[in-house]
């Protein structure tokens, strides 16, 4: 059967030393961002650099939006339905790389979507009209599955305290390219424009720059990425058999399409990514048309919302973690609700004064800050929702995200179509929070029962050990496939707050633990 894969890393941890301490599963229990060491630290910078130019990618044509639409004399509808198009193309494609990355690993996840995505990018230079403009984007917008890698990558490399923040910052860091393309690509095309080419055929040219960079990234993703602690991918790991399968495929999806809490969690997120990718598909033309700003100055500002994610959804990340030493997953999901909250009021705000510049400039970082805070908050949360699946879930969520868009801005920013509402852009604002602030009620129907749910406590004498080890058949268990979700739940009792873990204290062992260690 091979030997267990945390037998793998505890030789790896005593072979080598590290400039961080490490937990029982070989997880880094520190996020210091500034090195570079392989694995842990290589992976979270190759995660985030992945995320981020995804985000470029599939926003670039929204940053020039006032150029194409006037060269390839698109209506408001089509313009919105485009826009729909390019947030709908990862909707399935995070769904399927949940699965990817649960049996190949993050590295050749992230590195064949970079590759498989790049010539979308490139032919965006050869669009001529709506329906070769609305499928190139449906494409490229694909790619944003790299959020799935991005998450996956770091909850393997880094301890249950801190998943929050690290799945926060490396996301958080990721989700700038949504602001960056919006200052990047108004520059590019200027630049190109400004060397003498005319402006229809400038903005094609700007596209071979997020293009080429797309493959360069995949391709030191390819030569530096580890997949595991152990420094080991899982393709070598596997032919070594130091690496057990978590099973059939089936049972691994229904562990995580079948948990409730997944679905509520792909809700919620449609209102918070949901909410952040429809602002970075309409931010810069609303402000081109709304304050008669010129391209650069439009893009420049509408950056500043994407931009913020350098620290706010890294902060959305510490905040989960922070309140979970206190009051455990009570206290994340509490923190998640007010936090995703207030982003669907100051939501509603931006919309109410859309009269002024400077106050909309204002309401809108406020705005950001919430919405991007939300969005690190739930990739605290979504880890523990089930170990086995933890791809499909973190997949399926990510889903979640570009559903929330794609529904939102048909609703509220897509334009004429009968079925669609024809509103004014600061009317769409006003909505969306309105519809934030609804679709994040469910919140309060997320329980565990080791841990409880917002309003209720946890069932009595539920452990940890029992809800992960439901995953798992008799004959799994047996055959040791569940040994490393046992691991998972020892050190997820960290969850139960600091009430919960002064009774740990005087326990040596708990007896369900005790069950599960003779078993194993």
């Amino acid at each position: 059967m091979g030997a267990d894969p945390s037998d793998v890393t505890a030789e790896v941890i005593a072979n080598k030393k590290f400039p961080y301490e490490l937990d029982s599963e070989g997880k880094a229990k520190y996020v210091p961002i500034w090195r570079f060491t392989q694995p842990h630290m290589m992976a979270f910078h190759l995660s985030w650099l992945s995320f981020f130019m995804s985000f470029i990618a599939t926003f670039a044509p929204a940053s020039l939006l006032p150029v194409i639409r006037d060269d390839l004399n698109l209506t408001k509808s089509e313009l919105g339905n485009a826009g729909v198009a390019a947030v709908c193309g990862a909707i399935a494609a995070r769904l399927g790389m949940g699965v990817f990355v649960d049996i190949v690993g993050p590295r050749y996840g992230s590195a064949a979507t970079m590759l498989l995505t790049a010539p979308a990018v490139f032919c965006m230079s050869l669009v001529t009209d709506y329906s070769t403009f609305a499928v190139t984007r449906f494409f490229i917008g694909c790619s944003l599955c790299m959020f799935v890698c991005c998450q996956f990558w770091c909850g393997t490399m880094f301890n249950v305290r801190i998943v929050g923040t690290a799945n926060a910052i490396a996301a958080g860091w990721g989700n700038m390219g949504g602001g960056a393309c919006h200052f990047i690509m108004p520059l590019i095309y200027q630049g190109i424009m400004n060397g003498g080419t005319p402006g229809y055929q400038a903005w094609r040219w700007s596209f071979f720059v997020p293009g080429g960079l797309y493959i360069l990234t995949a391709l030191v993703t390819l030569l530096f990425g580890i997949d595991h602690p152990s420094g080991k991918d899982y393709r070598d790991m596997k032919k070594e058999g130091t690496m057990k399968t978590k099973g059939a495929l089936w049972p691994v999806l229904k562990c995580g399409l079948g948990n409730y809490r997944s679905w509520i969690f792909f809700l919620t997120y449609g209102y918070s990514f949901g909410v952040e990718l429809t602002v970075d598909n309409v931010i810069v033309e609303y402000l081109f048309d709304q304050f008669g700003l010129n391209l650069a100055v439009a893009g420049a500002l509408g950056a500043v919302f994407g931009l913020m994610n350098l620290w706010s959804r890294a902060s959305g990340g510490m905040i989960s973690d922070y309140v979970a030493k206190y009051w455990g997953m009570r206290g994340r999901l509490w923190a998640l609700w007010i936090i995703q909250t207030l982003g669907g009021i100051f939501c509603i705000i931006l919309g109410v004064v859309y009269n002024s510049l400077s106050q909309t400039i204002v309401i809108m970082i406020i705005f950001s800050i919430f919405c991007q805070q939300a969005c690190g908050a739930h990739f605290g949360i979504t880890p523990f929702v089930s170990r086995r699946a933890y791809g499909v879930v973190s997949g399926l969520v990510g889903a979640g995200g570009n559903t929330g868009a794609a529904i939102t801005q048909a609703i509220w920013f897509a334009g004429t179509a009968q079925w669609q509402l024809n509103l004014p852009k600061y009317d769409g604002f006003k909505w969306m929070g309105v519809q934030t602030i609804a679709m994040t009620l469910p919140l309060f129907l997320v329980w565990f029962p080791m841990w409880g749910s917002m309003l209720t406590g946890p069932r009595e004498g539920a452990e940890e050990e029992d809800y992960y080890l439901r995953e798992w058949s008799a004959e799994e268990v047996a055959q040791g496939l569940h040994q490393g979700s046992m691991k998972f739940a020892m050190e997820s009792k960290s969850q139960r707050g600091m009430k919960g873990q002064k009774s740990l204290d005087t326990i040596a062992e708990t007896p369900a633990a005790a069950v599960k260690a003779t078993v194993a």
